[in-house]
């Protein structure tokens, strides 16, 4: 496994998606994905101006201002459609790795986020040597709750900012149906 994996994340597949690094050109379109507001119901906030997204998408593909920290973030799209439908981001330090997903409300109930959640597991787990993972999940949000289930992550009793924390460990990316 190796220890230094370079300053950004390098794309991954799985079955139907293809996880690419986030770049500030996909602002546009993932401003559509994020537009629907219920996807704000359990994190607050709304949908993102595409100006305000492409800057932040500038400062989250410049990396963390903390050398001991990775900010890996990809959007996810469905190779059949050609298009964009959420996204997967990991805050990589040494061997742990906090990690998230959202996808856009009319991709949702497909499977997509638990799919991108293993595969990002899986991922990790190889480029990155990723032995620890974290999620952070609002009481009642079943979907999610769900996600990191499905990727492999069990609820402790650990609250962060009203989120119960999940924890739990990559599976061997060998034995992983993601590639």
């Amino acid at each position: 496994m190796p220890t230094n994996p370079g300053p950004g994340p390098r794309a991954f597949t799985t079955a139907r998606l293809d996880a690419l690094p986030l770049d500030p050109a996909h602002a546009d379109e993932m401003a559509t994905v994020l537009a629907d507001p219920a996807l704000y119901g359990s994190t607050g906030g709304g949908p993102p101006d595409p100006l305000a997204l492409r800057a932040r998408y500038e400062r989250q593909a410049a990396g963390s201002p903390d050398p001991g920290e990775r900010w890996w973030n990809w959007v996810l799209r469905v190779r059949t459609e050609g298009c964009l439908a959420g996204y997967v981001q990991a805050t990589v330090r040494g061997p742990r790795a906090e990690i998230a997903w959202v996808v856009g409300t009319p991709w949702q109930g497909r499977g997509y986020a638990s799919e991108a959640a293993k595969g990002l597991v899986a991922h990790l787990a190889a480029a990155a040597d990723v032995r620890t993972l974290v999620a952070h999940i609002r009481p009642g949000h079943t979907a999610s709750a769900a996600v990191a289930a499905a990727a492999g992550l069990a609820p402790t009793g650990e609250w962060e900012d009203g989120e119960r924390r999940w924890v739990g460990s990559p599976v061997s990316p060998a034995a992983s149906p993601c590639g």
